[in-house]
């Protein structure tokens, strides 16, 4: 499969959204396409994990993970339906996040194969005073634990990085993710509105001992 054919809905689609990520993981998984002599830096190991940078070769795998319906369900449709769109997407967000605040998504790979799973990390968003923690992972890998080991991974990153506090925002129906949240110690606050639309969310926290 080329990379033409890595287009997500519209004339001449590959594929539909909701076969993005079945997608990905049959053609992409076994063998990940990084940019040729692009270096992928390691921020933090777990036991079974490896985040990493995020970087403008993960846009195969990034089309999938954006194209995923519980992504759209819980998250939003961003519209990013080519590689050229991802890459912009990754170049405008994570790798802009990075290179300002010193943090931002990781990718998160399996440690076992390399192979990229979900994303995982911190944000500094316009309408949250504190730093967010957020994280999305391909269907298939789910109800493995992963979600849980990459929070913990970043939430020790966070204090490593000197920050104090943390928060994360959920849709009130989004119950696994919520879970999560609980597991990690973060704790409801109150109930937000997204200011790019009127879908209501629940605002989680926890502050980080010193």
């Amino acid at each position: 499969m080329t990379e033409r054919e890595l287009t997500i809905g519209g004339r001449g689609a590959a594929a539909s959204a909701d076969g993005a990520a079945a997608l990905f993981s049959a053609t992409l998984c076994a063998k990940h396409l990084t940019e040729p002599g692009t270096p992928l830096t390691t921020v933090l190991q777990t036991a079974r994990l490896r985040l990493r940078h995020m970087e403008a070769g993960d846009a195969a795998f990034m089309l999938g993970l954006l194209n995923d319906p519980a992504w759209h369900r819980y998250i939003g449709d961003r519209g990013v339906r080519t590689l050229d769109a991802a890459r912009d997407y990754i170049l405008a967000g994570p790798v802009a996040m990075v290179a300002r605040y010193g943090f931002g998504f990781y990718v998160v790979e399996r440690e076992e194969d390399a192979c990229p799973i979900g994303v995982c990390g911190l944000a500094q968003r316009d309408f949250l005073d504190d730093v967010d923690i957020g994280y999305a992972f391909l269907p298939q890998y789910g109800g493995q634990g992963y979600a849980l080991e990459a929070a913990r991974g970043v939430m020790a990153h966070a204090a490593a990085l000197g920050l104090r506090r943390v928060v994360a925002t959920v849709r009130p129906d989004n119950a696994a993710s919520i879970r999560l949240l609980e597991k990690l110690g973060l704790r409801f606050e109150r109930s937000i509105v997204a200011p790019d639309t009127t879908r209501e969310l629940q605002l989680f926290g926890i502050d980080i001992d010193g």
